[in-house]
C-alpha cells in the first residue's frame, strides 16, 4: 500500500520479483541437485577415492569427490570431471570388491582339422590352464562351425582383480596354446575364402 501510494507500480514489481525468483530457483536447482548427490555418495558409498570404476564409455580411478563434482583419472592419463548428479543417475561398475574375473575367449581352428584332433583340443586347453598360477579352468567346448573356422569357446576364472594379472595370464595361455597346437599339427584359422571353379563344357 505504501509503495502504491508513492506511485510505484506494485503489480509490475511483484511480477518482476516472481520472474526473478523463478530464475534464481532454476539456477540453484542444479547446484542443490549436485549437493544432495554428494551427500548420497558420502553416505551410500557406491565408490570411494582410489576405486577403479567404469561409467558408460569412460573408465578410470576416483581421485577426488567434491560437493559438486567428482574427478576421475582416466586410463589415458587425462582427468575426467563429472557432476555428482550425473554419477548418481547412471550405472557404475566398481571393480574394488571384485576378487576374481570370469574370462571367456574363443579359439578357431581350420576346417581341415581331423576329428581326432578336435577331440584332443578341450583336454589340451584344460591342461594348459591348470598349469597357470592365477587361473582356474571352468570349461572348453567345440561351440560352432564358423564362417572360416571351427570355434572353441573357453572359460576360466582369474583369481585376481588386477587387469595386468589378467593380461599376463591370457598371454601365457595364448602362447602355450600356440605351442601345443604346433606340436599336435593343429592349424589355427584366419579369415579365408575358398572359390570353387567348375568348367562348363
Amino acid at each position: 500500500m505504501i509503495l502504491s501510494n508513492l506511485g510505484i507500480n506494485v503489480s509490475a514489481l511483484i511480477t518482476g520479483l516472481g520472474i526473478g525468483g523463478i530464475a534464481v530457483a532454476l539456477a540453484v536447482q542444479t547446484l542443490l541437485s549436485d549437493l544432495f548427490s554428494s551427500f548420497s555418495i558420502y553416505f551410500d558409498k557406491p565408490f570411494e577415492v582410489g576405486d577403479f570404476v567404469v561409467i558408460g564409455e569412460h573408465s578410470g580411478t576416483i581421485k577426488r569427490i567434491g560437493l559438486k563434482t567428482t574427478r576421475i583419472q582416466a586410463l589415458g592419463g587425462e582427468e575426467l570431471v563429472l557432476s555428482n548428479h550425473e554419477l548418481t543417475n547412471t550405472r557404475i561398475q566398481n571393480f574394488k570388491r571384485m576378487q576374481r574375473r570370469r574370462i571367456l575367449f574363443s579359439v578357431g581352428v581350420v576346417y581341415g582339422t581331423t576329428t581326432d584332433q578336435l577331440k584332443k583340443i578341450p583336454e589340451i586347453i584344460k591342461d594348459i590352464i591348470d598349469t597357470v598360477a592365477l587361473a582356474d579352468f571352468d570349461r572348453a567346448h567345440f561351440k560352432h562351425f564358423g564362417d572360416f573356422s571351427l570355434v572353441f569357446e573357453i572359460v576360466y576364472f582369474l583369481n585376481s582383480k588386477e587387469y595386468v594379472d589378467y593380461m599376463n595370464t591370457q598371454q601365457s595361455i595364448n602362447l602355450a596354446l600356440r605351442e601345443a597346437f604346433e606340436k599336435e599339427h593343429i592349424e589355427m584359422a584366419f579369415p579365408t575364402q575358398t572359390v570353387y571353379v567348375q568348367k562348363v563344357v
